[in-house]
């Protein structure tokens, strides 16, 4: 059987690790697969828990750090040779930059056949300034010309690099949407959102809007805070769940703006790691990023059936349908982020409304089994090419 040496950024809480431990354990014993990546980073949310629960083997690769280092680079570099040489892949697998760029360097000088990278996001913009986005960008068109296939996960991701960066022709590109086991966002929501809202103490009748997310300038938590202070209705309460680097900044602005203290309308729970509950409990589900991938939050918020409002970031309008199942709001429009989730809060038919045609989408569009087979056929159409 084909053997796939799977490499992923680092095991932090997020789409990739569900993603390549999705992928390993699914699409075993067609293919014989090894997952690696780096460990998570301080102030990170480990993902070791994902491919465990899944009965998924992994290997921590503790030199692929985050950040740019050139001793580590090489030392990770060098670890991924080592490990082509031993377990003698017939395609390299890598997910998001850094194992991009040293997995597909390493497989290169190591001469395996068939290289594929997806792009689960990318740092183009929203991240660096312009000389060192520049440098970004001429490394992956670099990258792409030795990599036998791309996988975008969504379309606009696709015109996006294609395009806009020129990172590689479209015909490099195949678009395989994220794909997720959703089954538990749809089961036993009424004593999930009773056991969510006892534990944090509201009540049945408040509204309840929750971003979920690590707390990093990205995702852009300050208009959240920004836009809940504008909020005028009763009874309606924020939730932060998630954690990182911003959080103390954010608790600073929170306390500004009088979300904090009294009569609190802002909570920051941390991390919660049975997400189906925390959905259940929430109401509706915002995203305030100022660049994305295919954000997981808003598939898994539509399985289990809540109204989104988004910025317009990212691969969100591929799969947020705006005005059907949410709201679409421009970078910096924070008085009409509030308008949309005012007409919400008011509406509860509309929410239901909302809620179930997300629901249908991401059932239709982002469902395990169909990952699963594109991501196979992928591999197979690569495979049969490679051999002629």
């Amino acid at each position: 059987m084909p053997r796939i040496l799977r490499i992923i950024n680092r095991f932090n809480l997020g789409g990739p690790t569900y993603n390549a431990s999705y992928l390993t354990k699914h699409l075993s014993p067609t293919y014989e697969t090894l997952l690696v990546g780096g460990p998570h980073e301080p102030g990170e949310s480990g993902s070791y828990f994902i491919p465990e629960s899944m009965g998924v083997e992994f290997r921590i690769l503790e030199n692929m750090r985050r950040n740019l280092n050139p001793w580590s680079d090489r030392q990770g570099y060098l670890e991924i040779r080592k490990i082509i040489r031993e377990f003698k892949p017939d395609i390299v697998h890598t997910h998001a930059s850094k194992a991009g760029a040293l997995g597909r360097l390493a497989a290169k000088h190591e001469n395996v056949p068939l290289v594929v990278h997806t792009f689960h996001g990318h740092v183009f913009s929203g991240y660096f300034g312009e000389v060192k986005t520049g440098v970004y960008i001429r490394t992956e068109r670099h990258l792409a010309k030795s990599t036998s296939g791309i996988i975008a996960i969504s379309a606009i991701q696709k015109k996006e690099l294609s395009e806009k960066y020129r990172i590689a022709l479209p015909s490099k590109f195949k678009v395989i949407p994220l794909g997720f086991d959703l089954e538990k966002f749809m089961t036993d929501q009424e004593s999930k959102r009773s056991s969510w809202r006892q534990k944090h103490q509201v009540d049945a009748s408040t509204i309840c809007i929750g971003i979920i997310g690590r707390l990093v300038p990205i995702k852009n938590h300050e208009a959240f805070l920004r836009i809940a202070s504008l909020i005028k209705q009763d009874q309606v309460c924020f939730f932060i769940i998630g954690d990182g680097t911003e959080r103390e900044r954010l608790e600073q602005i929170a306390h500004e703006l009088e979300l904090l203290g009294t009569n609190s309308k802002v909570v920051f729970t941390s991390w919660e790691y049975d997400i189906d509950l925390s959905l259940a409990g929430l109401d509706i589900i915002a995203l305030t990023s100022l660049n994305e991938g295919t954000p997981v939050s808003l598939i898994e918020a539509m399985a289990a059936g809540k109204p989104v409002v988004s910025t317009n970031a990212g691969g969100v309008p591929d799969i947020v349908q705006e005005g059907k199942s949410g709201y679409i709001l421009e970078q910096g429009d924070l008085q009409g982020f509030a308008e949309s989730l005012s007409l919400l809060i008011d509406d509860a038919g509309l929410r239901d409304q909302m809620g179930q045609a997300g629901r249908e989408y991401a059932t239709e569009h982002h469902s395990l089994s169909r990952l699963i087979h594109e991501t196979d056929a992928y591999y197979q159409l690569l495979l049969s090419a490679q051999m002629k």
